[in-house]
């Protein structure tokens, strides 16, 4: 254990979840996920938005206080952009996100065709879209394409306050117990921290307990991804990328449905099958 330096694994923890799991009590507190209250009267725009978003700043301030409290400084920050050299995997997590998620919604609708609005894919009239006379199939590629680079702008900000935790302080620490077991480790982690916000129906409403059990298995997907392109870049922003993106174009397969999916299943990359292209991705780089 002292190899791991388990005091500072131990008070970025605490810190983590005390920190983001608090918030999820605020937000609970005042009303909840669904039931919170407009920032200003009249506003689509709930106080459980921020609220979110500050909640995804626990792993980042762990790191803070733990090299604080243990006098570690600022030595490896995985900070160091390290372009020159990383650049593959910061292209590779931009890129292939979204076509892994694209990948997992394609096979969703393979698997369960009555729920594909194939009229919408061909003619494109997607619901709340204008007309645009193109095939809905170019529409939506081509608003992935456009989500992928405008999420990097627009969420990397809250996906760091994430990343700077999980990928740049816990995967170095666990990286004694070797890949897998900390690929493993940090993906379960990962994934609990999560838990508070699945109970009170975020991604997966009306399963709070198989939905902690999904997260758990998205975020070992998903996570070993952005882990080993963090660990072969030696640099923290690819992981911040991959998952802006990854927040950016998840929901994009709702424009495609005509009945309720089973949200345990896809077609979005936190389902079963949503996710098996990310899950496919974490078998090789686990097996090598």
């Amino acid at each position: 254990m002292k190899t791991l330096q388990s005091k500072r694994i131990l008070i970025f923890l605490g810190v983590a979840f005390g920190f983001s799991w608090a918030i999820a009590g605020i937000v609970y507190m005042t009303g909840g996920i669904a039931g919170s209250r407009p920032l200003v009267p009249g506003s689509p725009v709930t106080w459980a938005l921020p609220l979110m978003i500050i909640y995804m700043f626990g792993p980042a301030l762990g790191n803070i206080v733990a090299r604080l409290l243990t006098a570690e400084g600022r030595q490896d920050l995985w900070l160091r952009p390290n372009f020159r050299t990383g650049w593959p995997y910061w292209l590779l997590t931009w890129l292939a996100t979204p076509l892994m998620v694209a990948g997992g919604a394609a096979l969703y609708f393979l698997l369960f065709p009555d729920q594909l609005n194939s009229d919408a894919l061909i003619s494109g009239a997607l619901p709340g879209l204008p007309e645009t006379g193109l095939p809905g199939w170019l529409v939506i590629l081509g608003m992935l394409l456009v989500a992928s680079l405008s999420a990097v702008i627009a969420n990397s900000l809250a996906t760091f306050g994430e990343e700077f935790g999980w990928r740049a302080y816990l995967q170095p620490k666990l990286l004694p117990l070797g890949g897998r077991k900390m690929y493993l480790l940090v993906g379960v982690i990962w994934g609990i921290w999560h838990w508070p916000v699945i109970w009170m129906g975020y991604n997966y409403p009306g399963q709070p307990l198989l939905g902690s059990l999904a997260m758990v298995w998205f975020t070992i997907s998903f996570g070993t991804f952005i882990g080993w392109a963090t660990l072969r870049a030696g640099s923290v922003w690819p992981a911040v990328i991959g998952h802006s993106v990854m927040n950016g174009t998840a929901n994009f397969s709702s424009l495609l449905l005509v009945a309720q999916p089973n949200i345990m299943l896809g077609p979005v990359p936190v389902g079963i099958i949503g996710s098996l292209f990310f899950a496919v991705a974490a078998v090789l780089i686990l097996l090598r």
